[in-house]
């Protein structure tokens, strides 16, 4: 998940750099030009530092500021791909669909074999699907957390391109409630285990198709500008973590409401 800029940075560097900033508009305020004498330039520094340390909230205002502009702009940035990218990331050829394939509202999630936290939201999802038979999901496999999640998601690609829809959806969610690490050899047991071709898996895996769909899904990610999982895509918001059942139940009933997550 993207942290906040407090994480990022150490308090001390950010309070340098609201410090710095302060300062820096404090001299263009000043009636002085360019070339200013040192003393003069030392002076207003000075008084920018005692206003400084006088009221510290300054800074924590100009970090929180920071904060929220960086957020903002991030919004904006992802909003403008989601359009952008619309066909590719609701309607790709190279993706699993689950739920009603002809579902009013759509829910992409971004997920890892490996992540701990996709594992957590499989049930979240599994409830939604359950109580709400207008709610399509698209499912967009991002390995991420190493080679074994890539493994994993050639082989789940190969499988999708085997299996009929509902013995994917519980090939999904087998292979993402495995304990331990998920790879190759994990992602085939459960292909075999439902009635998959393994051979054919394991050719198809390395196949053009299988690397150009990984290759998309890897492609949206960037351009929504993801760094981990699971994330998701509702409407033209996109949505960072494991937010939970309700919160994702709320934000369906209000897009399919007023066609916004937040009405």
């Amino acid at each position: 998940m993207p942290l906040r800029l407090a994480q990022i940075f150490d308090q001390s560097a950010l309070a340098r750099a609201a410090a710095a900033a302060v300062i820096g508009l404090a001299a263009l305020a000043a009636p002085l030009r360019a070339e200013t004498a040192a003393p003069q330039k030392a002076e207003i520094e000075k008084i920018v530092h005692d206003y400084l340390l006088a009221n510290p909230e300054v800074i924590r205002d100009a970090i929180d500021e920071l904060d929220r502009r960086q957020k903002v702009a991030e919004a904006d940035s992802r909003q403008k791909a989601v359009t952008q990218g619309a066909n590719k990331l609701f309607n790709s050829a190279s993706q699993a669909v689950i739920g009603n394939p002809s579902g009013d509202v759509t829910l992409v999630e971004f997920f890892d074999y490996n992540c701990g936290y996709c594992k957590r939201a499989l049930d979240d999802v599994a409830k939604l699907i359950e109580g709400d038979s207008k709610l399509r999901v698209v499912l967009k496999d991002f390995p991420v957390l190493g080679a074994g999640s890539v493994e994993a998601a050639e082989i789940a690609t190969a499988a999708r391109l085997q299996l009929k829809p509902e013995k994917f959806y519980e090939f999904h969610r087998k292979l993402l409630n495995t304990r331990g690490a998920v790879g190759k050899a994990q992602a085939i047991a459960v292909a075999k285990e439902l009635g998959a071709d393994t051979a054919k898996l394991e050719k198809d895996s390395k196949s053009p198709e299988v690397k150009a769909s990984i290759k998309e899904v890897m492609e949206l990610a960037d351009s929504l500008n993801l760094t981990g999982t699971p994330s998701w895509v509702l409407g033209k918001e996109v949505i960072i973590g494991a937010v939970g059942f309700q919160p994702l139940k709320a934000k369906i009933e209000n897009t399919r409401k007023c066609g916004k997550t937040i009405c």
